[in-house]
């Protein structure tokens, strides 16, 4: 009790400053430890308290505000599919241009692949919590003014919706590097994988939430279309339904961005990037048993071997919600040896320049990891975006396709998609949350393409010998290891295996990778389905099978891709950055490829080390115990003295008292 006093009575009081933002969702573990000055001891807590938190209601809410957009992303994937039907009776009568269809749904791929690279710049220069939801502001609004677009003699309506969704894909394309590493920040390590895939699989939900809208709209318009038996036939009534039933299809994709815009924009700054870019408080860890001094800029810790109680220089520790666990770090801070902790000062600046980023990437060692991540994310979506080519057959097979009735026609493209994604790609995603943290991202990953690679060479070769249920059963398997597999995890391991200071950027990157190649499987590989059918006599669709095996090589390729990226799993952010891209971080620089042989986790004085049994434990208690074990191993020594003299007396008792007789 009295140490505990004199080392309150030792601290220097100093003003806490605080910073903004925190909410339900996602809370301000800065301002728990705003009074500690010393800024790695104020680093080691906050982020203790994020890697070792239990999981709980708290993630699930970061779970649902950071799917948001993901949701809205899957969700205007499917309503435009179904919109464009919609629009083709009002609009084209019917008879919409091929060229018009693939420019209405690739344009906002085409926006998604400019937000993805420019939004993960920006969050790097200027910080996660200015950044983060501006993106969906942009989504609810464009979401909004496609509602509003119409023909007019001055206007096309093409035109003008075309240009709505390339700047909603900004916003879809912002999300992607946001919410996947502000939730990898924010997110307890042991279960960080299954977080960032729950955030993930919001595009099932997405995908679920629009079949719904879509059936429900077409069930309340069902007497102004069955009359129309076909497209020719929609007359005044039956274009006013379909106009009115695109319109709410598309607008209400906009209610789920709403009602989590409070929470993203009320975030705090991420600890990480505020501790290690924007304080710029990477420190320097130097351990000197001879060293007795420090720069003026340095907070030296001294250790007073006689009462066993640190003396530290102008630090003051006062924390009012975590006061007691501060206490209990403080209490273990003794060791038999003394040891400085440099910190120097705050770097004004540590952010990353391009200059600073190619000049890291550009290192094999480490460029390959970005080129593990963006090879294999552009690899899957060639084909995850392709896979789409053959859904009309599918739905054939299943009896949900082939009317030319408005209503059956527009009511079975939902149902039977619906059918689809529920039967495939929703088991797939959840499979894939569920044991990631357990199999690891890359055996996944690697075992994803592998069976992918089988699949699409089924598909493809043996396309003319599948019976309907054949081919069927091979769809829905290839949906399911595309989301128990690569989707998934291009999407998870960006956001854990790069720094802090190129984390969104390189996870842009890899993103805007991954949109390139569905541009491509919906533009160019897209046209060869019908590559010189007619010119041929052949039937419609008759190079389709070909194009499955174009796809099943690029699974091979994603293979190989993929034996580039490092496994990240039940490892911190810390320890990630250390040990593949060598980051002087405290605690971990035993990790970085640099280190001296005899430098041991254990003598460090701050940071974590990540145990066999996936425990925490403080490198500042391994050095109290090795204190307290060299203070047993010399009273063992006198122990086993003490007793060895009294045996050689007794011996010499008994000797004497043998001659005697």
């Amino acid at each position: 009790m009295e140490k505990t006093q004199s080392n309150t009575l030792a601290r220097k009081r100093t003003t806490a400053t605080l910073s903004a933002g925190g909410n339900a969702a996602y809370h301000n573990y800065l301002n728990d430890f705003a009074d500690i000055e010393d800024p790695v001891k104020r680093r080691q807590l906050a982020l203790q308290e994020i890697d070792n938190a239990k999981f709980g209601w708290y993630h699930i809410k970061s779970i649902l505000v950071g799917g948001v957009g993901f949701m809205t992303d899957s969700y205007d994937i499917f309503a435009i599919n179904l919109g464009i039907t919609m629009m083709n009776e009002v609009f084209w009568d019917g008879n919409i241009p091929s060229s018009t269809q693939t420019l209405l749904k690739v344009s906002t791929s085409v926006g998604t692949v400019v937000g993805q690279v420019g939004f993960g710049v920006l969050a790097d220069l200027l910080g996660r919590k200015k950044i983060y939801g501006c993106e969906l502001i942009i989504i609810i609004v464009c979401t909004i003014l496609q509602t509003m677009c119409g023909q007019a003699p001055g206007l096309s309506f093409t035109a003008m919706l075309t240009f709505y969704r390339i700047v909603m894909g900004l916003g879809i394309g912002g999300d992607y590097p946001l919410s996947s590493i502000i939730t990898s920040e924010f997110a307890t390590t042991k279960w960080r994988g299954a977080i960032m895939g729950a955030v993930f699989a919001n595009q099932a939900w997405g995908q679920i939430f629009s079949g719904i809208v879509s059936i429900v709209c077409i069930a309340a318009y069902k007497d102004q279309l069955k009359p129309a038996y076909d497209s020719a036939h929609c007359g005044p009534d039956c274009k006013r339904a379909c106009d009115q039933m695109w319109r709410i299809l598309i607008g209400f994709g906009a209610i789920p961005g709403l009602a989590a815009l409070y929470f993203r924009l009320t975030i705090p700054e991420s600890p990480r990037y505020q501790l290690d870019v924007v304080d710029g408080s990477q420190v320097t860890h130097n351990s000197n048993p001879s060293s007795n001094e420090s720069s003026n800029s340095s907070a030296t810790l001294s250790y007073d071997n006689k009462d066993e109680n640190i003396i530290t220089n102008e630090q003051e520790i006062h924390v009012q919600k975590h006061s007691s666990r501060v206490e209990e770090i403080e209490a273990n801070e003794t060791s038999p040896l003394g040891k400085t902790l440099t910190t120097p000062e705050a770097a004004p600046d540590n952010k990353a320049s391009f200059k600073d980023f190619w000049a890291h990437f550009g290192q094999w060692k480490y460029g390959k990891i970005l080129l593990g991540t963006a090879g294999s994310w552009f690899m899957l979506d060639v084909a995850f975006y392709g896979l789409s080519l053959n859904t009309a057959i599918i739905l054939q097979a299943i009896g949900y396709a082939g009317s030319k009735n408005v209503y059956y026609k527009l009511y079975n493209s939902a149902a039977g998609s619906l059918i689809l994604m529920c039967a495939g790609s929703l088991p797939g995603y959840w499979v894939a949350v569920a044991t990631i943290d357990t199999i690891g991202r890359k055996p996944i990953q690697v075992g994803g393409f592998i069976v992918l690679t089988g699949l699409f060479c089924g598909i493809g070769f043996g396309y003319h010998k599948l019976t309907d249920g054949g081919l069927l059963g091979l769809y829905i398997v290839t949906q399911f290891f595309q989301n128990f597999g690569p989707n998934v995890t291009t999407f998870i391991v960006p956001g854990e295996c790069f720094p802090t200071k190129y984390r969104s950027t390189a996870h842009g990157i890899s993103a805007a990778s991954g949109k390139i190649g569905s541009i491509i499987a919906q533009t160019a590989l897209g046209t060869l389905i019908n590559h010189h059918c007619a010119r041929d006599g052949k039937p419609k669709n008759c190079w389709l099978p070909h194009v499955m095996e174009i796809f099943a090589l690029f699974m091979l390729l994603g293979i190989f891709t993929s034996l580039l990226i490092p496994e990240t799993k039940r490892m911190t952010l810390e320890e990630i950055s250390a040990k593949y891209h060598d980051e002087k971080i405290p605690g971990y620089e035993h990790l970085c490829s640099d280190a001296p042989k005899d430098d041991y986790p254990e003598e460090n004085d701050f940071g974590t080390e990540y145990n066999q049994d996936n425990e925490y434990a403080n490198d500042i208690e391994i050095q109290d115990y090795n204190g307290t074990n060299d203070y047993e191993y010399e009273n063992n020594n006198l122990h086993n003295q003490e007793e060895e003299d009294e045996y050689n007396n007794r011996s010499i008792i008994e000797t004497e008292n043998f001659n005697k007789n």
